[in-house]
């Protein structure tokens, strides 16, 4: 009698083949594609637009992180080091970004949280690491960040012992584009303002998880 698992077993041997691939020649491929199927254990995007916030008043600690890969010559980091929050409260902060190189760069940001078992509870809804962003030479942006921790946390017994998670985000060169190609990619300093002036008027915004739920 024939496997009907064989297959599967085969595609499941090469994809795996295939990552190993994308680390020893490309870590940057290797970490986007995690980002967007959620593989070994990365935090993926989820629509949730339908999603209800519950705020507390149970307070929970979020540091922030930054990292440039060395080919990228940007300056990049958060406005403040920390926030003290509270469970489902949305909060606002910003990240800031120069390019100090004297052409035009495409690159994009991919994020991580900390403990691993917070993430599952970490929303987003506004951030640049949601698109490719452009600087011209010398341009400089304020990045809004808004976010908020799901009060299902405080359920969770590998997560509700935890009073600090840590945003990190690392910024990576993309590859050089045509000029064509180039005009379609965010403008990283005007699209950000338009975001800031955007979010101050309004409070309503779609929520995107960026983590697999349990």
């Amino acid at each position: 009698m024939k496997n009907k698992n064989i297959p599967v077993i085969a595609v499941a041997v090469v994809m795996m083949a295939g990552m190993t691939s994308l680390v020893v020649y490309s870590p940057t491929l290797y970490r986007l594609f995690c980002s967007v199927t959620g593989y070994n254990g990365t935090v993926q995007r989820v629509d949730l637009a339908e999603k209800m916030r519950v705020a507390t008043n149970t307070p929970i600690i979020v540091s922030f992180d930054s990292n440039v890969a060395p080919d990228l010559p940007w300056e990049f980091g958060p406005a403040q080091q920390k926030v003290t929050t509270h469970f489902g409260e949305p909060t606002q902060i910003y990240y800031y970004a120069k390019n100090n190189s004297d052409k035009t760069i495409v690159a994009r940001a991919v994020f991580n949280v900390t403990p691993f078992a917070a993430a599952p509870f970490f929303y987003k809804t506004q951030c640049f690491c949601f698109t490719e962003e452009k600087l011209k030479p010398g341009e400089s942006a304020r990045l809004p960040v808004v976010f908020f921790v799901d009060e299902t946390m405080l359920d969770d017994p590998d997560a509700q012992m935890l009073k600090e998670i840590t945003l990190s985000y690392t910024f990576y060169r993309q590859d050089e584009s045509p000029a064509d190609a180039l005009a379609t990619v965010r403008d990283l300093k005007s699209g950000s303002e338009k975001i800031d002036a955007s979010l101050k008027q309004s409070q309503s915004a779609q929520f995107d998880n960026d983590a697999p739920r349990r």
